[in-house]
């Protein structure tokens, strides 16, 4: 049976990033099923390849969806398709899906729903339909059932050392090098699935509840190698969501790609981090690792407590870490999440606070603020999002709708428990941190932009004089200032 699979448009800032989950299934199908892969991300008009594909055979269109801009482009695409071509067969798996199966089902678009990691599922589904049995039994599936819904458990994590290699044959890999602050010809890579944590303000668990699987570091170095010598690449981000979890396998991948000479960022957790020997540190400045994503979360460690942050995590380790990296020459990439309830004045401030402190220790470490948009993983902060009057859409009209695109970019809009005003005052700080602290992942922002914000925010950064900067806000918007989290590198 012949399948395309499909990556709506995630982003509005013209990045590339290799399609992975895609790459992934592509690679379990490889000889056994006929497919092809759009990546709406690259592809100026999608739609019009994917009535191509559809037109020359395909029957089925498997889908990948996470809350925000993608949702709005999937939902667009299936039910367009859908209408053309009514036996088309839709399948929607990723983030979303996972954590709403019966959203997504109850539009008439969608036939069936992959619950977490999708390569053994969609080949049950695949060989069912080719032989015109019923859906399969399988974990990871979800569909109708007369009036209501059948599904199973999440499908487990494979485990990406047993998976075949990436097919980056079926796309244009060289398209998606691209220019960052890491490198001239940067690509991205991805090596491991999951992370062993509960986090409940996190999706990831719903996707991999709390598994981590990974390559081995000779497998992962084998593959930047291979980046190096195909496409000159000179920069590896590691799009894992915990690709630090192991310091045996950290510390021999970066031994390996010592000599390569490039430069690379991964994410990691902060109280795991801590425990690395200063050997290890040793192997990854040497290596060129010059940036690590961390989740520092909140100032407040009641917050951090209703996070279900491990148990370990602390607000002052995240000063602790940037003490420690200020002296290994690796940029901290803080990311806070504001906002939380039952407290979220309280939990703000506390956050400010700390991230004013944070820059005091490493002035160079970069700052990321979202706001608090609960996510279905059970735990203390979605009961008091719901006690506060939070509810989830019902339908995929819903979630594509002004107001829930707004929420799922995280940026703090309509959300029940948060005072008039908040957002503003947070948006202000945010501004004159930007201001004074400018990103280095933006490589357009010149050194001459740079002095000119720098001098303009003095004043308000030192002094604590944050609201209404509009005189900020006119220069960022001139100079096109872009936040790393909006922007990505």
């Amino acid at each position: 049976m012949k399948v395309v699979l499909f990556n709506p448009r995630s982003n509005a800032s013209g990045k590339r990033v290799l399609p992975f989950s895609l790459l992934a299934l592509g690679a379990v199908l490889e000889g056994r099923h006929q497919y092809a892969i759009v990546d709406g991300n690259v592809e100026t008009d999608p739609l019009r390849l994917l009535r191509e594909h559809i037109s020359a055979g395909a029957g089925v269109l498997a889908v990948t969806a996470m809350p925000g801009p993608q949702l709005a482009a999937a939902v667009h695409a299936s039910s367009t398709l859908k209408r053309e071509f009514p036996r088309l067969i839709s399948v929607w798996g990723g983030y979303f899906p996972t954590e709403h199966p019966q959203v997504c089902l109850r539009a008439s678009h969608v036939d069936y729903v992959v619950r977490g990691h999708g390569e053994e599922p969609l080949l049950r589904l695949l060989e069912a339909l080719e032989s015109g049995a019923g859906p399969p039994p399988a974990a990871g599936l979800a569909w109708r059932e007369g009036d209501g819904f059948r599904q199973g458990a999440v499908a487990p994590v494979p485990d990406p050392q047993e998976l075949p290699p990436f097919p980056f044959h079926r796309l244009d890999a060289p398209a998606y090098v691209r220019r960052t602050f890491l490198g001239r010809r940067t690509l991205g890579y991805h090596s491991s699935y999951g992370c062993p944590f509960t986090c409940n303000f996190c999706g990831v668990v719903s996707l991999t509840g709390a598994r981590w699987r990974a390559q081995s570091a000779g497998r992962v170095a084998a593959a930047v190698r291979d980046y190096v010598g195909a496409w000159g690449v000179d920069a590896v981000e590691m799009y894992d969501n915990n690709f630090f979890t192991a310091e045996e396998r950290a510390g021999e991948f970066a031994d390996r790609i010592r000599p390569l000479g490039i430069a690379w960022w991964g994410e990691g957790r902060i109280d795991t981090l801590l425990k690395y020997r200063p050997a290890t540190w040793t192997s990854l400045r040497a290596s060129g690792l010059r940036m690590v994503f961390l989740g520092a979360e909140s100032g407040s460690a009641e917050t951090l407590r209703r996070m279900d942050k491990g148990g370990t995590l602390r607000p002052g380790m995240a000063l602790e870490l940037a003490a420690l990296l200020r002296g290994q020459g690796i940029v901290p990439e803080f990311s806070f999440v504001v906002g939380n309830p039952p407290e979220p004045e309280e939990d703000t401030a506390l956050t400010l606070d700390l991230v004013s402190r944070i820059k005091r220790a490493h002035p160079a470490a970069e700052i990321i603020l979202y706001h608090y948009t609960p996510v279905p993983v059970p735990g203390a902060l979605l009961d008091a999002a719901r006690a506060g009057g939070f509810r989830f859409p019902e339908t995929l009209d819903d979630w594509v709708s002004g107001r829930w695109q707004r929420l799922a970019l995280r940026r703090g809009e309509g959300l029940p428990w948060l005072r008039r005003g908040w957002r503003e005052r947070v948006r202000d700080f945010e501004r004159v941190l930007n201001a004074y602290h400018p990103t280095s992942t933006d490589p357009r922002l010149t050194g001459w932009r740079r002095r000119v914000l720098r001098a303009a925010s003095a004043w308000r950064y030192h002094s604590g004089v944050y609201r209404f900067p509009l005189e900020l806000r006119a220069l960022q918007r001139a100079f096109r200032y872009q936040r790393p989290e909006t922007a990505g590198f």
